[in-house]
């Protein structure tokens, strides 16, 4: 299990910023530590709600020199591919239910030369998730529904978390869908958790084994951004 608190890496959600001043949240955010900055772009279809596209992420890039954690909520996310990349995507994480053809796009984002994520919805059984440990850079496990940012954490995701770090122990995958050469050590498969996390839910996704935490209310609305991001990372010590 993930245990220490550098091992933990938080990626505030600018989704629950100001809009108006894209730029400063980005600022902002690295200036308190985190890891990433997480971006959000829907479509309206996938999920019922309009946000950021390819012209306020190279916005966001130009601001900053964080990593740019980019997760699409859209249908067809080839379409989107090439232009997210031109504008400083450093990993783009689609959703498993938006498409057919998963380890197609999976593999041209690596392609791209970027990191490929995949996302699973709450409802989702988390039995497709093996299939594709190998294929990705990182699993985000939605911990509520996506679309909108404030909503109530689903516990019964954790027990999905605890499965999939569990078969990526099994298995021996590490960092990058990576399974070791003989004698090489590589760092533990990135986990995502994203929905609701905050200090009293962190601790049940770390112990479960998530290693990146996704965080927008709590980090914009209800603490000092540079606090909030250490008592995240201090809950992978709890």
């Amino acid at each position: 299990m993930v245990t220490k608190q550098k091992d933990i890496l938080v990626a505030p959600s600018i989704l629950s910023g100001d809009f108006g001043r894209l730029a400063d949240e980005a600022k902002r955010i690295e200036e308190s530590g985190a890891d990433y900055v997480h971006v959000d772009i829907m479509d309206g279809h996938f999920v019922p709600n309009l946000t950021l596209g390819p012209r306020a992420l190279a916005a966001i890039n130009r601001a900053t020199n964080l990593f740019l954690d980019v997760h699409i909520m859209i249908y067809n996310p080839f379409d989107f591919i090439e232009r997210l990349v031109e504008a400083g995507a450093d990993r783009i994480t689609f959703h498993f239910e938006a498409t057919e053809d998963v380890e197609e796009i999976l593999a041209y984002i690596k392609k791209c030369g970027i990191q490929a994520g995949l996302a699973f919805r709450p409802e989702t059984s988390v039995e497709f998730v093996p299939k594709f440990l190998t294929q990705c850079d990182l699993v985000l496990m939605m911990t509520v529904p996506p679309g909108f940012g404030g909503q109530k954490f689903h516990s019964e995701v954790v027990e999905k978390v605890r499965y999939v770090r569990e078969t990526c122990n099994q298995y021996n995958i590490r960092f990058g869908g990576k399974i070791p050469k003989k004698g090489e050590t590589l760092p533990p498969f990135l986990i995502e958790v994203d929905g609701g996390i905050d200090n009293i839910t962190a601790p049940f996704c770390i112990e479960a084994g998530a290693n990146v935490l996704v965080a927008g209310t709590y980090l914009f609305k209800g603490i000092e951004m540079a606090e909030g991001i250490q008592k995240l990372r201090a809950c992978g010590e709890k």
